[in-house]
């Protein structure tokens, strides 16, 4: 049974920094590319961040760039989200996900496996 478990969300006060985790089991990691997406309340899911499966391909939401990072550790099977200059527009649920053949690393209907969600609060 595949999981992803993410880990690390919380309450930060504006210009601080998450750094979240996205445990992965019952597949093969380095078979899968990654994705943060995220969820306000009264807003359709966004994508946040992409990695490739190799890890060489990052793909970044424009209102993200030069603030977040993501990256993998195949050894772990875990990705994280390291967030730094936290804005109260970033407050929603993040989610991770998986997907294993191609598509579209924007598009969340591409990706085959979904975490629970964590929640982020960004307060001004």
């Amino acid at each position: 049974q595949v999981q992803l478990v993410e880990s690390g969300g919380g309450l930060v006060q504006a210009g601080g920094s998450l750094r979240l985790s996205c445990a992965a089991s019952g597949l093969t990691f380095n078979n899968y590319a990654m994705g943060w997406f995220r969820q306000a309340p009264g807003k359709e899911r966004e994508f946040v961040v992409g990695v490739s499966r190799s890890g060489v391909a990052l793909y970044y939401a424009d209102s993200v760039k030069g603030r977040f990072t993501i990256s993998r550790d195949s050894a772990k099977k875990t990705g994280y989200l390291q967030m730094n200059s936290l804005k109260p527009e970033d407050t929603a649920v993040y989610y991770c996900a998986a997907r294993f053949r191609g598509g579209d690393a924007y598009s969340a209907p591409d990706y085959d496996y979904w975490g629970q969600g964590t929640q982020v609060t960004v307060s001004s």
